[in-house]
């Protein structure tokens, strides 16, 4: 794999407001090899790329599978990139929950974000009960394969592996299974785009804090977090970068 600057994103799902994200700006601490990302609500993006003033990036955490058109209540990739947003969450287990999204809808997005010349970041996961059956590695290898045609340009594409029993629940896979998913997702890409295996960057979510941060970075699989509930914390969030530092 490529040894490439750790990748930190703060999903801040539908929470903040714009004291918290001037809060949160002025709290991040500087580094020259974490790349961190800042994914508010749509309607706080551009406010925060003003914020930010080049520091760190802002991504969305949804856009339409759709360029244009009578879609009410939709964004488009290319707005999202109009406003100064560089990353897109794709596939987030609560997006498959709440809005029924598929594979599918999964892939039709990732062809808009990469049309519009940003990263999508494809989240993946097993719930408790696959697990509990011994059904997790296939059922997180069945969700990247789905993806290989965004896949193929590997070097714009991450994937974030996140254990939906461990979402916003404080619990948390082990170190351990979290790498042995790691390594899974990484044969996946062997078999279907092997330039993607050695290029694209595997993430780590669930629950992910201050205190179990440096123990996730101190395993080379981990290349990344994706931050829920901790990133709300400001102390907690920089905690989680200076954690990412090599």
């Amino acid at each position: 794999m490529l040894m490439t600057n750790r990748l930190v994103i703060a999903n801040w799902k539908m929470n903040g407001d714009l004291a918290f994200a001037k809060a949160l700006v002025s709290s991040l601490p500087s580094t020259s090899n974490v790349q961190t990302v800042l994914v508010p609500p749509a309607v706080y993006a551009h406010r925060l790329v003003e914020l930010l003033e080049g520091t760190h990036e802002v991504g969305l955490q949804n856009v339409s599978r759709h360029e244009s058109g009578a879609h009410t209540g939709e964004i488009s990739a290319e707005m999202a990139r109009d406003v100064g947003a560089t990353v897109v969450l794709v596939g987030h287990s609560e997006r498959r929950a709440d809005h029924s999204e598929d594979d599918a809808a999964v892939a039709a997005k990732c062809e808009q974000i990469l049309s519009a010349g940003l990263m999508p970041v494809i989240c993946v996961g097993e719930t408790l009960a696959e697990r509990e059956a011994g059904n997790a590695v296939d059922r997180v290898r069945q969700q990247v394969i789905a993806q290989e045609d965004c896949l193929r340009q590997a070097r714009r594409v991450a994937i974030a592996y996140e254990p939906i029993w461990a979402i916003g629940t404080g619990k948390s896979a082990t170190a351990a299974e979290a790498v042995h998913m790691h390594e899974a997702i990484r044969g996946a890409l062997e078999e279907i785009v092997p330039e993607a295996a050695v290029a694209v960057r595997i993430l780590y979510g669930g629950s992910v804090n201050a205190s179990n941060a440096e123990e996730l970075f101190a395993y080379p699989e981990i290349q990344g977090v994706l931050v829920g509930g901790a990133s709300l914390d400001t102390e907690q969030f920089a905690a989680i970068i200076r954690a990412a530092e090599y």
